[in-house]
């Protein structure tokens, strides 16, 4: 884990049109650490994202490393585009493009709105545990293929920018190749995480 540090996430109000391609037309490393503290919401439920990780199109854990197919068609999408995938054959994960093939992966949100429904999809009402991990994220906030490929200025999705926020950072979680890279990042001290940073 690295030294905390601070993100330049703003309050803008929601991200639409203009301002939403600028925000997300970064490196993803640069998105994925403002991407903390902002919140999002499918369909009016969601909360504040907590933790993040960056994707590259030279890079081997990333599903753009050998090119656009058609399962990955929508990590080649505008700035601010959905990326919806399976892993295990069940749980989905969302991503969020940055530039054409480049991605940030959302893993884990502190639930703030929608909360009963979240529940209600989860099976459980433990707060923290609601939305710790990629699977559970997507699975509480009703998240499946149908909403993939679709800017995040439509519905049902918003997204609005937040304060800055103290991060953390350290290696990606679940992958081989590629895994020393420190492309994953925290809110410092939150308790909304998938794993805690070491």
């Amino acid at each position: 884990m690295t030294d905390a540090t601070t993100n330049g996430a703003i309050g803008a109000g929601t991200l639409t049109g203009e301002s939403l391609r600028k925000f997300f037309e970064r490196d993803a490393i640069t998105v994925s650490r403002d991407l903390l503290g902002c919140h999002l919401t499918v369909d009016g439920v969601g909360g504040r994202i907590t933790e993040t990780e960056a994707y590259f199109p030279d890079d081997e854990a990333s599903h753009s490393f050998r090119g656009p197919t058609k399962r990955n068609g929508a990590m080649y999408g505008k700035p601010g585009n959905v990326y919806i995938y399976r892993i295990y054959g069940v749980y989905w994960c969302l991503n969020f493009v940055c530039h054409p093939g480049s991605a940030a992966l959302i893993r884990a949100l502190e639930p703030e709105t929608g909360i009963p429904r979240m529940m209600e999809r989860r099976g459980t009402d433990m707060l923290t545990s609601l939305c710790s991990g990629p699977g559970k994220l997507c699975q509480a906030l009703g998240i499946d293929i149908a909403i993939n490929d679709r800017l995040l200025d439509r519905a049902p999705y918003a997204i609005a920018p937040s304060a800055p926020v103290p991060i953390v950072s350290g290696k990606r979680i679940g992958i081989t190749k590629n895994a020393e890279a420190p492309w994953r990042f925290g809110i410092q001290g939150s308790r909304f995480l998938s794993k805690p940073f070491r």
